[in-house]
Order: structure tokens, then sequence, then C-alpha cells
């Protein structure tokens, strides 16, 4: 079952980072709001993922372990995560919503929705989220003492926090031949 877990959870979390990286190629409102849904549908799961992760963690930490056990201490500090990054989500996704209520439907996308979409918080904190699983992940198959752990846990921290810079810094995707339109347009204008 926590293995199980684990797996919903990064399910969770990778549904989170698809919709993050569809939102840069979205080019209008109703796109936005049909990824927001897939979210709104997921979300149940994530969480629930999340819960049953952590209590057969901590089941098997007191049955079969021990807490005071150096990769499980690490783990579980590490399991902060999981409200730190609900805290920093939630109000970025409420703000992308209110804009939402506020955008005609069908409509292309204002320079205020396109900011809130493109919030480089949300890409560096589910990256970072999606590294940390993975390094706990290989503490629970590699079970290494403290300073492994520490290592590990370091080092998955400081490269999700660098692959979220490096999504935050993806550009808006125009759609394929809009350039071109657009040019044709100011043409026939002009």
């Amino acid at each position: 079952m926590h293995i199980v877990g684990a797996i919903g959870y990064f399910l969770g979390i990778g549904l989170w980072l698809f919709i993050l990286l569809s939102w840069r190629r979205t080019q209008c409102v109703e796109q936005v709001r049909s990824l927001l849904h897939l979210n709104d549908l997921s979300a149940p799961f994530a969480a629930a993922s999340a819960v049953l992760l952590l209590g057969t963690g901590l089941s098997l930490a007191l049955t079969a372990w021990s807490l005071l056990t150096s990769w499980i201490l690490v783990a579980l500090i590490s399991l902060l995560m999981v409200p730190t990054s609900a805290t920093l989500i939630a109000p970025r996704r409420s703000a992308i919503v209110k804009q939402l209520a506020r955008e005609a439907p069908g409509g292309e996308l204002s320079r205020a929705l396109e900011r809130h979409l493109d919030d480089p918080v949300l890409a560096t904190v589910c990256t970072t989220v999606a590294a940390l699983l993975l390094g706990l992940v290989f503490l629970m198959t590699t079970k290494p003492n403290l300073v492994g752990s520490l290592i590990v846990m370091v080092v998955a921290l400081l490269l999700g926090l660098a692959a979220g810079v490096l999504v935050s810094r993806m550009r808006r995707a125009p759609e394929p031949g809009m350039g071109d339109q657009k040019a044709q347009d100011q043409e026939a204008i002009g």
C-alpha cells in the first residue's frame, strides 16, 4: 500500500506538471478551463495517495523500523514538502480561477491570465516536489546512513529547484502559423 501511495502521489504531481506545461501552449480561455478541470478531477486522487503514502509509511516505520532510523528521520522531515507545496500552490491556483471568472468564454488569454499561468513558483514547487519524491524513493530502496540521506535529499532539492528555474524560463509557445497570420492581418490593415 505504501508503494501504491507513492505511485499515486507521483501521478498527481506528474499530472500537475503536465497541466503547467500545457498552459504554456494554450491560446484561449477554454483550453485553460479544460486543463484546470482535469486538475479538479485528479486532486482528490493525489490527496488520497499522499495520505496513504504517509499513513502506511508511518506504520512501516513504527512496526518494522524505528522513527529514529537515519533515513526514515530524513524522509519524515522531507515530507514537510506536502503541506508546504499545498500552501504555495493553493493561492496561485485560486488566483487563476478568479482570473478565469473575469475572462470572456472562448476568448484569447489576457495578459493578466498569462501572468498567473506562467507563475514561476508553480513550476518550481512542482518540479521540486517531484525531485524530492524521487529522493525519497531512493532513500526507501537504498536505506543510506544519515550523511548519505542528507546528501541525497539536498541533491534532490537542488535538482528540483534547477528544473523549476528551467521550466519557468520557457516562453509561451505561439500556435503554429499564428505569427504568419498576424503578419498577414497587419499587412491587410496597413
